[in-house]
């Protein structure tokens, strides 16, 4: 019987089992160091990343923060949402989004809010599935040669 375990990561060993999936979502990031050095800062921003783990293994990830603006009021940012490739469609992206739509109730966010590549068709419609609906698009642009897109 499989046992799936969602749990929040708090200290820098479990983020660095974390890696190998966070890496899949996140190419550029060049090792389980650079991952520690972001998330210690992004936690001062109030991010958090949960993991549902598997026999002991980090296999699938989503990492968000409490936000708030003059568009939507507080909301739930989501910033990663990752299932390990070799899991993908069996259920896990479905378990951490049902997570993360409790978190936002427990939050009092009034909404959920998630950006992805306008070419991930395979998102897009596992969002579509999970309520999601695409309501703007956001442009960008980098100010510095080399930065993440």
């Amino acid at each position: 019987m499989i046992v799936d375990v969602i749990r929040p990561i708090g200290d820098e060993a479990a983020l660095r089992a974390c890696f190998p999936v966070m890496h899949q979502l996140r190419p550029h990031l060049a090792d389980a160091d650079e991952l520690v050095t972001r998330w210690r800062r992004q936690v001062e921003d109030g991010y958090r990343l949960v993991a549902v783990w598997r026999d002991g293994v980090p296999v699938a990830l989503a990492g968000y923060r409490q936000q708030e603006n003059l568009v939507y009021g507080p909301f739930l940012y989501v910033d990663d949402l990752v299932t390990d490739a070799n899991l993908r469609s069996s259920g896990l992206g479905n378990v951490l989004m049902d997570h993360l739509k409790a978190e936002a109730e427990r939050l009092g966010c009034a909404r959920l809010v998630l950006d992805t590549p306008l070419s991930n068709v395979l998102g897009h419609r596992f969002y579509y599935r999970n309520g999601l609906l695409a309501g703007a698009l956001r442009f960008g642009m980098n100010t510095r040669p080399g930065a993440a897109r």
